[in-house]
């Protein structure tokens, strides 16, 4: 059962050959096209059968069935320039697109529960500097992509919801790069592993008001980083780079027309494991977010915001995981530039038929540029800058 649910998940990471660089850190802003274009919000704002990883209480604003599938067009632009010795040289990242696939399924089973099924990407990242004049960027290749599969439901009571989403996660990790005319990796490495979310709601004369928990999820990509890391810190034997904790609180207000709503959430980075011995720092993201709705259309826009989860790195002596600053500092620019920061979000929604409608999102993260120390004691740069566009068909019957 277990070969056949990590086969069938790959097989639809498939969809998506590149990597692609999530937003807050490592993870998507938000799933779905409708919290994407109000800036990622989920956790106090109701999205239907879309809020089951969001928060999944909110689900119950199905009132019969509901699916939306669809899927994300995922455009990063990262840029590099490294210095070894008496060279340097300039590398942009041929991996700049990604298509990212979701499905959420949610009925109104009673008066008093929902039920779902849904499978989504999640989050990922990557680089792909392989070309022959990458030399000073090592021609390194990474590649992590993360497809959460889960079973949600929700129960009602008045104004108060309570849902749990059990969520078996599917991941794929990939790290080469050249050392002196050799390559150094493990390929790619696999694993299969359990999470949960939890969420609440309470709804009140228009506004609703949420909370979540979102447990940590240790991956473990067997010889991937041992294999990769350790040339350059000896001694470095951890396979795991684990799916961060989360947790949040949101609230929103909705009338006839207009929806506005406000999220504040939390990522233990400093936790996870893996992303903890590169020294990734936690963030607070804010997420406000507009909807204009008529009878048959609606417009909406939003903002996200979270400090880079990575900074330079400046001690003299090797951290708890035996990396020293600039070996730190090297995966982190050159392999994994989560640095993203700010998101400007768009989108809008058209019935097309009685119980058929499509909605799009665009998102759009202005270029962020981070210098840093590498494990040479020279400078290495990276410059990211993202864009999105997504679409969903939601069927309501």
């Amino acid at each position: 059962m277990k070969n056949m649910m990590r086969l069938s998940m790959a097989s639809v990471l498939l969809l998506g050959a590149t990597s692609v660089f999530a937003t807050n850190g490592s993870n998507l802003i938000a799933t779905g096209s409708t919290a994407r274009a109000m800036g990622g919000l989920g956790i106090g704002t109701p999205n239907g059968a879309e809020s089951a990883l969001s928060n999944v209480a909110l689900m119950n604003e199905v009132k019969a069935n509901e699916v939306a599938f669809g899927g994300m067009f995922f455009m990063p632009d990262v840029k590099n320039t490294n210095y070894m010795g008496q060279g340097n040289g300039t590398g942009e990242s041929a991996s700049d697109l990604n298509v990212i696939p979701e499905i959420s399924i949610a009925s109104k089973i009673t008066d008093n529960f929902h039920l779902g099924i849904g499978i989504w990407g999640t989050a990922g990242m990557g680089v792909d500097y392989r070309d022959k004049k990458n030399a000073m960027q090592l021609n390194m290749v990474t590649n992590l992509q993360l497809m959460q599969f889960a079973i949600p439901f929700a129960y009602t009571k008045g104004n108060f919801s309570i849902g749990l989403t059990p969520i078996l996660q599917y991941g794929s990790l990939d790290i080469n790069y050249n050392n002196k005319g050799t390559t150094v990796g493990a390929g790619v490495g696999q694993d299969l592993e359990f999470g949960y979310n939890i969420g609440v709601a309470y709804r009140y004369n228009g506004f609703t008001f949420g909370a979540m928990y979102k447990s940590q999820i240790d991956m473990k990509y067997k010889g991937v980083l041992t294999a990769t890391v350790s040339p350059m810190a000896p001694g470095y034997s951890n396979d795991k780079l684990s799916t961060p904790e989360e947790m949040g609180v949101g609230m929103s207000y909705r009338n006839e027309h207009h929806t506005i709503g406000v999220d504040f959430k939390y990522i233990n980075w400093d936790e996870a494991k893996g992303y903890k011995d590169f020294d990734w720092e936690d963030q607070k993201v804010v997420a406000i977010g507009y909807e204009y709705r008529k009878a048959k259309w609606a417009l909406r826009a939003g903002y996200n915001y979270a400090k880079s989860p990575i900074s330079e790195q400046t001690s003299t002596k090797p951290n708890s995981a035996g990396l020293t600053s600039g070996v730190a500092n090297t995966f982190n620019a050159l392999g994994f530039p989560g640095i993203i920061e700010t998101h400007y979000t768009f989108g809008g929604e058209m019935q097309v038929r009685q119980y058929t409608s499509v909605a799009f999102a665009v998102v759009y993260a202005p270029e962020v540029t981070k210098t840093f120390k590498n494990f040479m004691n020279q400078d290495i740069t990276v410059k990211h800058q993202q864009t999105s566009v997504s679409f969903d068909v939601k069927y309501k019957f």
